[in-house]
């Protein structure tokens, strides 16, 4: 599929979903880059129990974004479905659409939220660590 409608500021429904894939192939070699970067720092058990639930939050805050993103190119592609139509009820949204796309959008607030307010409380947690 092929389309050439701008979807915002020089991006079209072709470039989202290869910046999907990409960022998709980029989080898995960060993820991996990072698993083995800390597999030399890891000694004893204690530090795979730190270790391991960062890396496990790491990895599904990365899946959600993608489902996200999904989500965003699936509505996407109702929308120039619906636009090709001939008449202009076509390219409104139905109310299912609305509400899931609205709950898509609080999940991802939400969810950045939640990582803002975790990576704040390991930044408190080494500078306090780093202080003593």
């Amino acid at each position: 599929m092929v389309d050439k409608n701008e979807i915002f500021d020089g991006k079209t429904f072709q470039d989202l979903t290869k910046d999907i894939y990409d960022n998709t192939q980029n989080k898995k070699k960060q993820i991996d880059l990072l698993v083995s970067e800390i597999h030399g720092f890891i000694t004893t058990i204690d530090d795979v129990i730190l270790v391991a639930p960062i890396i496990k939050e790491y990895m599904e805050v990365s899946v959600k974004n993608d489902e996200h993103l999904v989500k965003l190119a699936g509505v996407l592609q109702r929308i120039i479905t619906k636009s090709s139509g001939t008449d202009d009820e076509s390219m409104l949204l139905s109310d299912t659409e609305k509400d899931e796309l609205m709950d898509t959008l609080q999940e991802t607030v939400d969810d950045l939220q939640k990582e803002s307010d975790r990576l704040s409380d390991i930044k408190d947690k080494t500078i306090s660590f780093t202080e003593e």
